[in-house]
């Protein structure tokens, strides 16, 4: 279905602000095969990735007037949208909290998300303490699911009931996004023009990335951006933790410890992001400003900033504050519900990986390296705001009744030669899913630890 791929990279060039047209014409496709999905999920895959690729490619026809040829492996794109490490005598913790998960209500399904120790107490303060599974599901039982879901967020924890995608399209969020570009991207403040010797081996050499994004599209997108040279520095909070995803999301980058809401902290990221060249962050809207960094600060401490920001349900309408996650969207925006309709399922079914995230962060790249590409021209500035609620009305709009065949099972030979040595133990990555002539897809660092590492710059 590689028709369709192009049709949903094509979206997703010109969203991010297409210059180069003949780009997505020169796009090659490979392989065969489909994850089991009612959604075209393999294509949305091989299409975010191809869009990140192909602004790579960009950046080295500006730079060099040569443009590089790109081709997207579906298969492997595929699987890069679920796990790409592979441990060696070890195992990845369970991903999913133990009563994380859907539920049915006196009326319907629900979904609570309770991954973080404080979205899990937010859902124990409604429903009661020291819950297990079956008393999450006895107590969800007596609640109407709307009701149930506004109590949590209330608390300040994380749920979603389950709706059609008729009822998302008539809810007032819904319609909101409705309205909301795939990449909102606007020129802000000129810098100076950076001296970057922008190489075909490492042509992100040189940039520095501030990454304040936890689970998971923030965090896609600054693993894409190490992967050609990028020096990431990941910022989480003393207390923060997220056992089974940091392999898989910190290959590449350094990860330090910073508490911004102490004066000391904040200090150092005035410091930090005085000398950084991309913002990708994942907070709240307001949430920044109240730490005393809103947009206006962060380009004065850094003119030029390229500032990529990310949230779940869209930047206007009543939910543009509220907090989400892939799986909850996917609950709010009819996914979940139409794969259990079509499926004729007892329960929902959501997607076979977590799409929505990982084809924003992706396009989240895609909007950076090209802000990236401009800033090199002119010294401008840019902010990009992405959405998982308007990545997920993109693949609904195409959702198709064509079946693809299943992909062929994953053998050695998907995975990359080189053996990683993390901090977990050894292990090996499947092969990178896409091929920039030139210009090798990879990662200088092995994934490591949150809080390994100095809050500070390399040349520090």
């Amino acid at each position: 279905m590689t028709a369709l791929a192009h049709v949903l990279t094509e979206l997703g060039w010109s969203a991010t602000g297409a210059e180069d047209p003949g780009a997505v014409e020169e796009l090659v496709f490979t392989s065969a095969g489909g994850l089991p999905s009612v959604f075209p999920v393999s294509d949305l895959a091989s299409a975010a990735i191809a869009t990140a690729a192909m602004s790579i490619g960009e950046l080295i026809l500006a730079t060099t007037g040569k443009r590089p040829s790109v081709t997207v492996d579906r298969r492997l794109s595929s699987m890069w949208f679920g796990l790409s490490i592979r441990p060696i005598g070890w195992t990845l913790p369970a991903p999913w909290n133990s009563i994380a998960g859907d539920y049915r209500a006196r009326d319907g399904w629900i979904r609570l998300h309770t991954n973080a120790p404080h979205h899990r107490a937010a859902v124990e303060r409604v429903l009661g303490h020291r819950l297990d599974r079956e008393a999450t599901a006895r107590a969800v039982s007596s609640w109407a699911k709307t009701d149930l879901e506004d109590a949590i967020v209330e608390t300040g924890g994380c749920a979603a009931e389950m709706r059609s995608i008729a009822e998302w399209e008539q809810h007032p969020q819904g319609a909101a996004v409705a309205t909301q570009a795939l990449a909102h991207i606007v020129a802000t403040d000129r810098g100076s023009v950076p001296i970057w010797a922008v190489r075909n081996a490492r042509p992100l050499e040189g940039v520095r990335v501030l990454d304040l994004t936890r689970v998971l599209a923030g965090p896609v997108a600054t693993r894409f951006l190490a992967a050609y040279g990028a020096d990431v520095l990941r910022l989480d909070p003393p207390d923060w933790d997220e056992p089974s995803v940091v392999p898989e999301m910190t290959l590449g980058k350094r990860c330090a410890r910073l508490d911004l809401r102490d004066r000391g902290g904040g200090a150092v990221f005035a410091e930090l992001l005085s000398h950084a060249h991309v913002l990708i962050h994942g907070y709240r809207p307001g949430a920044l400003d109240g730490l005393g960094f809103d947009a206006a600060t962060r380009r004065r401490l850094s003119p030029g900033l390229i500032d990529v920001c990310l949230n779940a349900y869209g930047w206007a309408g009543p939910w543009s504050a509220r907090r989400g996650f892939d799986s909850l969207v996917q609950m709010s925006a009819g996914i979940a519900d139409s794969g259990m309709r079509r499926l004729c399922a007892e329960k929902p079914s959501p997607l076979p990986v977590q799409a929505l995230d990982h084809a924003t962060g992706y396009l989240m790249a895609t909007a950076a390296i090209r802000a990236i590409t401009r800033r090199l021209k002119d010294g401008s500035g840019t902010e990009a705001r992405l959405s998982l609620a308007r990545t997920a009305k993109l693949l609904v709009e195409h959702q198709t009744d064509t079946k693809e065949a299943p992909l062929a099972p994953e053998t050695e030979d998907d995975q990359a030669s080189a053996v990683e040595t993390t901090d977990w133990g050894q292990a090996r990555r499947i092969a990178p899913p896409a091929q920039v002539s030139g210009v090798p897809m990879r990662w200088d660092q092995p994934a490591r630890n949150l809080g390994s590492a100095v809050a500070r710059w390399c040349e520090d």
